[in-house]
């Protein structure tokens, strides 16, 4: 029996979770330790990486919201032990990646100097950042296909394996990055230029490793790319999902986007200190994300084989371990902000608009991770309408406009406020909306 359906319920989320999180974190090392390295190197290249960060995070989330749709699908035939239209999931999920890597190629190479404009005018952090999307965007089909073999090995409990082939890549970056960025052992200094080549060259190794990996451990999945065909219902069936997937995870990537336009009307350490945090959050949010990449095949393939006693227990479970993780992170974000910042080679006017900052929006955090655990319980109930509302609520209906007015009518400092009132909200809609599907799966068992 596949311990989808026969693990106990806490062992089964830790050991599914565990190396999810793992893996998430060590993606998150990815632009981090870019942005380190190039800070180093002026606060204009920090800047230019900064302004570049939300492509990076909306391929990513793409590449994520299509492998949530691909992976639910593929975990539901699992379940039913229809290996069949698993194998046909499978190679749709990966064709499906590719068309994407190609759309995003294809915006960097004729959009990047415009997307730029948007937030500078200063000419050099838009020549750097020109080539940073250019050369991320180009080589996008390696992250793309890295997380769809991901997914392949969650959806068949072979998850340990995910930690092998994000560490690999993310070794790579680190150990790339301050050689190609200084130009050490002879290579040229390559600047944030560098930073991108080091990255996509992590990725590309990962996902030659996630190739290798499910061909060597994946024995109950075929991959079969050729002849090239499409079923228009197995398209069907992971775009239902994949496509609200995309636009919630999305939604975080376009609410910096459009973060970034409010603040650059105060000044570019605006934009750099939310950049920061943003990439310091990662860390604690990632853990939950990590978490709620696990529950969502959990529960897909548990609904699959009618045991909603199962969902119930999992689902709780996560709500109560996301708190406890936010906790820490609210925690370390109210007492270490400073030396957070530190990292980042701050100088003292990032930390006076920075320490507040990370203080104030940090209180926010264990609201915005119930609301994450009941978005991907939803979402794996085929409810992904619901869980898109409850992610347009936190991301951009309210929190956008309420930032700006805070920021404008206020001041920048006050304007942070704006996470705390807009996550607490959320989450008191999204308690609403579980405890309906809760009563509901309730009734199913009697």
């Amino acid at each position: 029996m596949n311990k989808m359906e026969s693990m106990e319920i806490k062992r089964l989320v830790f050991s599914m979770s565990l190396p999810i999180i793992i893996s998430m974190l060590v993606q998150a090392l990815y632009n981090i330790v870019d942005s380190i390295f190039v800070a180093g190197i002026s606060q204009q290249a920090l800047l230019a990486v900064s302004l570049c960060y939300p492509i990076q995070t909306i391929m990513v989330a793409i590449a994520c919201g299509l492998a949530a749709g691909f992976n639910t699908v593929l975990a539901g035939y699992l379940g039913e032990k229809n290996f069949k239209m698993a194998d046909a999931t499978l190679t749709h999920g990966i064709y499906l990646s590719l068309l994407c890597a190609v759309i995003f190629a294809i915006f960097g190479l004729t959009c990047a100097e415009w997307f730029l404009h948007f937030f500078t005018v200063d000419t050099e952090v838009i020549a750097m950042g020109a080539s940073y999307i250019r050369i991320c965007t180009l080589f996008s089909f390696g992250v793309f296909v890295q997380i769809t073999y991901e997914r392949i090995m969650q959806a068949t409990g072979n998850v340990i394996y995910n930690m092998i082939l994000q560490g690999a890549g993310a070794l790579i970056n680190i150990i790339l990055d301050p050689v190609l960025i200084y130009g050490y052992f002879g290579f040229p200094q390559l600047g944030v230029a560098g930073a991108a080549i080091a990255t996509v060259i992590g990725q590309l190794a990962a996902m030659g490793i996630g190739i290798l990996l499910v061909r060597c451990k994946v024995r109950e999945l075929h991959v079969k790319l050729f002849p090239v065909s499409f079923s228009a219902l197995i398209t069907r069936k992971i775009l239902v999902i994949a496509i609200p997937s995309m636009l919630m995870q999305s939604v975080l990537s376009f609410m910096t986007v459009f973060m970034n336009m409010i603040l650059s009307a105060f000044s570019a350490m605006a934009i750099s200190v939310f950049s920061v945090y943003y990439k310091l959050q990662q860390f604690v949010f990632m853990a939950v994300s990590g978490m709620t990449n696990a529950l969502i095949p959990i529960i897909a393939y548990n609904h699959g084989a009618k045991r909603y006693d199962r969902i119930i227990q999992a689902a709780d479970f996560s709500l109560l371990l996301a708190a406890g993780i936010m906790l820490c992170g609210t925690i370390l974000f109210e007492l270490f902000p400073k030396e957070l910042l530190t990292m980042f080679n701050a100088d003292s006017e990032m930390y006076a608009i920075g320490i507040p900052a990370l203080r104030i929006i940090s209180i926010s955090f264990i609201a915005a991770g119930l609301t994450m655990v009941i978005c991907s319980i939803l979402q794996a109930l085929n409810l992904a309408r619901a869980s898109l509302v409850l992610t347009l609520l936190r991301q951009m209906v309210i929190l956008l406009p309420l930032t700006y007015m805070l920021a404008r009518f206020v001041s920048l400092s006050f304007a942070w406020w704006a996470f705390p009132i807009t996550e607490v909200f959320t989450a008191g809609c999204a308690l609403l909306f579980y405890r309906k599907v809760k009563g509901n799966l309730k009734l199913q068992l009697a």
